[in-house]
């Protein structure tokens, strides 16, 4: 009753529209989405022509799309460690896939943890990829309910390491269809309270599988990988269709918050890992810190809140995290050290600025900075040769992003002190970081080959 009078109050004094700093109302239920090695282009609203993607296009149309929207890293586990602790992984050790006893350290909340502790029910449906111990499951991590895999990749049609809670499901008929029921059963079952659903899809990850109807509707395109990448990308589209529908059906459209994001760019580095994708018009692929290994698709929709339109500004998946909090009335507290910002200011105008200063990345000898228009790079040399290279990493090259967003002409000669200046802030960065707790893993977990130099080899790296 006290928020209706103060809701009422707001409305009055501002005649009938409020700020989102000062909305006061019901705690909103939050439902994050992520694709798994989704290609930049690969979605209607960034213009992909031989998939129809008409869900997720009306999410874009509802929402605010996010033109530079990014990722901590370049890899499945770690940005979902960068999503779920608000926080870039790289402050804790969590720089690479993990495999065997590792996972995202005990040390860390997620923000499953804080809205729970708020007073919301919260679930996971889909990948988890974040450890596989006892005390790194999921239920052990905040989250009340969970259906789905532990690991970095599974198949889509076979129901054996999938579970529900930690009871093994029996039967499954394809992953991504039982991912969007079991979301949209979480939705029905729990609308008498706020809840925290992350949707998390292991499509379009290895291994390409996809469903004979769907397959036959993509007949026309010769390229069987391309082919089978359509059809899993369509599943995954009708399945986030099914779940809006649910949030209609149960009367939770209007006061539920959405983010959609893929977890890093699309694998598409021919004879290293591909997956059919389509990055264009960036450069690079995932596991590299070129664009198209970190800015992905990037979504969030607010009925009533968030004004639909286009958001222009860099901002990052941890980001999400922030806002979610902010959504649900939760204080972010200093000992969180969330590097994470709210953005619902930024999309009410509240704020003109841009959210960050500056957005960071390492992975291993990798590392990137982009500030404003300028991105300072080291990226994995295989993305340009397409073969592995004694140097694998190149050194720094200097990109403005907006006369060169495929980052082919490196301006770092011409401009020394932009080199010093982004160098300098990411070495300060880097300071709070610290060393990852262990090496790079293929997509099950497994330590990659090393040569007898000991450099990696980047082989099937996912």
């Amino acid at each position: 009753m006290q928020q209706l009078i103060l809701i009422l109050a707001a409305l009055i004094l501002t005649g009938g529209s409020i700020s989102a700093s000062e909305r006061i109302a019901d705690k909103p239920n939050i439902l994050i989405i992520v694709g798994d090695d989704m290609g930049y282009a690969d979605v209607g609203f960034h213009g992909v022509r031989d998939i129809p993607t008409p869900n997720l296009d009306a999410l874009a149309a509802d929402g605010v799309r996010f033109t530079n929207g990014y990722v901590s890293g370049p890899y499945c586990s770690p940005t979902r460690a960068g999503l779920l602790t608000g926080r870039y992984q790289n402050r804790f050790g969590h720089e690479f896939n993990p495999g065997g006893a590792h996972g995202l350290p005990l040390s860390e909340q997620t923000l499953a943890d804080r809205l729970r502790a708020a007073g919301y029910r919260t679930g996971l449906v889909g990948k988890w990829h974040l450890g596989n111990l006892a005390q790194m499951h999921p239920q052990q991590r905040g989250f009340d309910e969970f259906f789905g895999f532990l690991g970095g990749a599974h198949s889509y049609f076979e129901a054996k390491g999938i579970l529900r809670g930690t009871e093994p499901v029996n039967e499954l008929d394809y992953t991504t269809d039982a991912f969007g029921r079991e979301a949209s059963t979480f939705i029905e079952q729990h609308d008498e309270k706020p809840w925290f659903l992350y949707l998390s899809f292991n499509a379009v990850h290895t291994p390409m599988q996809a469903t004979d109807d769907r397959l036959s509707q993509f007949s026309n395109i010769a390229d069987k990988q391309r082919r089978t990448y359509n059809a899993m990308m369509l599943a995954m589209d009708d399945a986030i269709g099914n779940v809006r529908k649910k949030l209609v059906e149960t009367g939770q459209a209007d006061n539920t918050l959405i983010a959609f994001i893929s977890d890093n760019g699309g694998p598409a580095m021919p004879g290293v890992t591909v997956n059919g994708s389509n990055n264009a018009p960036l450069r690079g692929s995932k596991r590299t810190t070129l664009e198209g290994g970190i800015r992905v698709p990037y979504v969030l929709t607010w009925p009533g809140l968030i004004k639909p339109g286009i958001f222009e500004q860099p901002a990052i998946q941890l980001d999400l995290h922030a806002t979610a909090l902010a959504a649900a009335g939760v204080d972010a507290q200093p000992e969180w050290k969330l590097d994470g910002v709210n953005l619902l200011p930024f999309l009410s105008g509240e704020r003109t600025d841009a959210p960050h200063d500056a957005l960071y990345w390492r992975f291993g000898k990798q590392m990137a900075i982009r500030r404003g228009d300028w991105k300072l790079v080291r990226y994995d040399s295989t993305a340009d040769t397409q073969s592995a290279q004694t140097e694998p990493v190149t050194a720094a090259r200097l990109y403005n992003l907006a006369m060169d967003i495929h980052e082919d002409q490196d301006l770092s000669a011409a401009n020394p002190d932009k080199v010093k200046e982004l160098q300098a802030s990411w070495d300060a960065w880097n300071q709070a970081n610290v060393a990852p707790l262990w090496g790079g893993r293929n997509a099950d977990g497994q330590k990659q080959a090393t040569s007898k130099s000991g450099k990696k080899k980047r082989k099937n790296a996912r």
